[in-house]
């Protein structure tokens, strides 16, 4: 079968990504979004990197075949796959025995049974190959991390990426009120279209003054920052946010490429207001299910950038997402 495939790069090649995905014939149809994962893998700044190993972290497709007979009804169907597996509930996070599944860039894949779900009906198959990933991370951060209430006001950094564009679906349906940061006017003004009540680009120095300008007077106040940028969101939100404030951590992309690390910057002003900074991955197979749940309650869609027919298409979709230039996920349909 065919899958996109991490290959090592050439020290002395010269472009943006490190490390090579090609397409190659390995042993033993279905749609697969790419992830920014993906894009940090290439460019070797993610943990746990390993070469000759198939791409890709979520997706949906059609049982072929089950081990067991008492799985034998599954066969035919359409299912939705969870990313992880071993990290059953414990909601203080990741258990050491957590496994990524072969990942899904691939004519055909091995999932263990608890780690498939059915469907939700709304959903198109892309939509739903779209959620996975994206979508237990954005209910992690929000809801287990910040514990997001009705009537509360939510910071969202970076719109335009899967995980913030699905959290925004998260809050806007219980009532509480979001914002966003874009550094694409255009990304701002889609995101309020979808829910948001304002944004502000992130490029201009002032950003948080101009954010605290677009609070309500009843509520002047952050109750929470679902981030993705890491770096100095700590000192940028400080003043932003209620004494006990939550930041929701769950990527550091603002110093990929600055640093021999990523990292962020807790400072002591924030320590002095009591601000929680919380780091948060993924999810437990428990979230998931409540997140396919909540999906399935509120009718909630992932929004999509754009679909490519075959893996040989791929490359393309990862210059996209290099360049930040895309606004939802992007999904590629195999076979």
């Amino acid at each position: 079968m065919k899958a996109l495939i991490l290959r090592k790069g050439d020290e002395k090649e010269n472009n943006n990504f490190k490390h090579p995905a090609v397409v190659s014939e390995i042993p033993l149809p279905a749609l697969n979004p790419i992830m920014m994962i993906d894009v940090w893998i290439r460019k070797d700044a993610y943990l746990g990197l390993q070469f000759n190993s198939v791409l890709g972290s979520d997706g949906v497709g059609i049982v072929e075949k089950t081990s067991r007979d008492e799985s034998s009804h599954l066969v035919g169907q359409q299912v939705i796959i969870n990313p992880g597996s071993g990290w059953e509930k414990d909601p203080k996070g990741l258990k050491p025995n957590l496994e990524f599944l072969d990942w899904t860039l691939a004519e055909y894949i091995v999932v263990p049974r608890a780690e498939i779900f059915p469907v939700p009906d709304h959903l198109s198959v892309a939509e739903a190959a779209a959620l996975p990933l994206a979508g237990l991370t954005a209910f992690r951060a929000t809801f287990t991390k910040a514990n997001v209430q009705p009537g509360e006001n939510v910071l969202i950094t970076g719109i335009g990426g899967g995980v913030a564009l699905i959290a925004l679906s998260f809050i806007s349906s219980i009532g509480a009120n979001a914002y966003i940061t874009s550094s694409d006017e255009s990304k701002i003004k889609k995101a309020i279209e979808l829910g948001a009540k304002g944004g502000v680009n992130y490029k201009e120095d002032d950003w948080p003054k101009k954010l605290k300008a677009l609070l309500p007077n009843d509520r002047p106040f952050l109750d929470s920052v679902i981030d993705s940028a890491g770096g100095e969101i700590v000192s940028q939100t400080t003043k932003l946010l209620r004494p006990g404030g939550i930041i929701a951590c769950y990527g550091m992309t603002s110093s990929y490429g600055k640093a021999s690390y990523p990292s962020t910057t807790f400072t002591v002003p924030a320590m002095m207001d009591n601000i929680e900074l919380k780091g948060s991955t993924m999810g437990s197979r428990d979230e998931f299910k409540r997140m396919v749940n909540f999906v399935k309650e509120k009718k909630i869609k992932p929004v999509i950038g754009g679909i490519w027919h075959g893996l040989e298409n791929a490359p393309e979709v990862f210059e996209i997402m290099n360049k930040g230039k895309q606004f939802g996920k992007l999904v590629i349909e195999i076979n």
